[in-house]
This record gives structure tokens, C-alpha cells and sequence, in this order.
């Protein structure tokens, strides 16, 4: 696999390339055939720049996993109360997805899980990002008595997660046409409600 520091501007066009071809094909419609067609080059160009499939796929997750974790530290690490870190996450999320949507594939894991070992840690490791960062600011709304207690912090990250997964699979299913950011806002406001005292 290629570090996230090493990749290249061909190797960032081919790994878009290959996250919009999953988000709309799934992982069975990344063929080098595809792919070439997307980059209108020859499907041997491909093979200069990457291995095989697999660390096309790899090294697209490991981008992300970069890019959602140093997104995610400046939040956290910003001066704001703890119900605006968590509103923040919720919408650094959205504004990321917004204007990256290639990167869809690792929302949902289409297939992705079922492909190869090294793919299911990289899914299982932009999973396990997420909750590191939600927690602690869940765990913080609560003990401050902004969120109720009565359900357990993991279980809440749970649910949290699992809204903006089917926010992204609305917004996918309608073929990326309403706007992200407001749907967005008009979720993270329903989550508040409920999660408030």
C-alpha cells in the first residue's frame, strides 16, 4: 500500500475515479476495464501507478482515514462548549461528504467487508476513528447534564453514527440532489432534540 504522504496527483485522480465508480456500482463495478474508461487512459497506466485493485481500494481508505482524523482533531481540539464540538462533528461530516462523495464507499462498505481481510481492518479502522472522537464529546454532553444519561455513551455513538449513515443513504439514493449540509443540520437538530434534557 501507498503512504498517505507518497500519493500522487495521478494516484489521487485514480483513487476519486475508483470511489465513483463503487458509489454508484459498488465494489463488483471496479474493474481495471471501468476504471480506464473512467480515466479515459489504458488499463496497463492504471498498474503504474497502483498494484492491483485491492490497493486502489486500500489506499483510498487510508486517505480518508487521514483526512477524517485530522478534520475531526481540529474539532475536538477547537475552544468551543461541548454541544457545539458534537453539532461541529456532525456537520465537518456532512461538508466533508459534500464535497467529496467518492468517498461514499467507506459510509457504506458495500462488499467492501467481504473482500479481502486488509479491506475489512481499513472499513473496521475509519469505523473505530469515528467513535474515538464522537465518545469522549458524548461522554462530556452527559456528564455536564446536556445529553441524557440514561442511554450508555457507546450505545449513543451507535445511534449517532447510525443517523448519518442513513442521511448518506438518503442522499445517495436520491442521486445526490438535495443539499447535504441542510438535510444535515435539519437531522443534527432531531438528534439534539431528542438527546437533550
Amino acid at each position: 500500500m501507498i503512504a498517505t504522504k507518497e500519493i500522487s496527483t495521478r494516484q489521487q485522480e485514480i483513487m476519486e475515479a475508483a470511489g465513483r465508480i463503487m458509489t454508484s456500482e459498488g465494489i463488483g463495478g471496479l474493474t481495471t476495464k471501468n476504471l480506464a474508461k473512467a480515466m479515459n487512459f489504458s488499463e496497463s497506466a492504471i498498474y503504474r501507478h497502483f498494484s492491483s485493485k485491492e490497493d486502489i481500494v486500500i489506499s483510498l481508505l487510508g486517505f480518508l482515514a487521514n483526512e477524517m482524523d485530522e478534520l475531526l482533531t481540529k474539532v475536538i481540539a477547537s475552544e468551543a462548549d461541548s454541544q457545539a464540538k458534537f453539532e461541529a462533528i456532525f456537520k465537518s461530516q456532512c461538508q466533508f461528504f459534500s464535497t467529496h462523495p467518492h468517498f461514499l464507499v467507506a459510509v457504506f462498505s458495500d462488499g467492501l467487508l467481504d473482500e479481502s481481510v486488509h479491506l475489512n481492518k481499513k472499513v473496521l479502522g475509519i469505523m473505530n476513528l469515528k467513535m474515538k472522537h464522537l465518545e469522549p464529546v458524548l461522554a462530556r454532553c452527559q456528564k455536564e447534564g446536556i445529553f441524557t444519561s440514561d442511554v450508555d455513551t457507546q450505545q449513543l455513538s451507535y445511534i449517532v453514527l447510525g443517523t448519518f449513515r442513513l442521511l448518506m443513504f438518503r442522499w445517495r439514493a436520491a442521486k445526490f440532489e438535495f443539499d447535504l449540509i441542510k438535510e444535515g443540520n435539519l437531522m443534527m437538530k432531531s438528534l439534539l432534540a431528542l438527546l437533550m434534557i
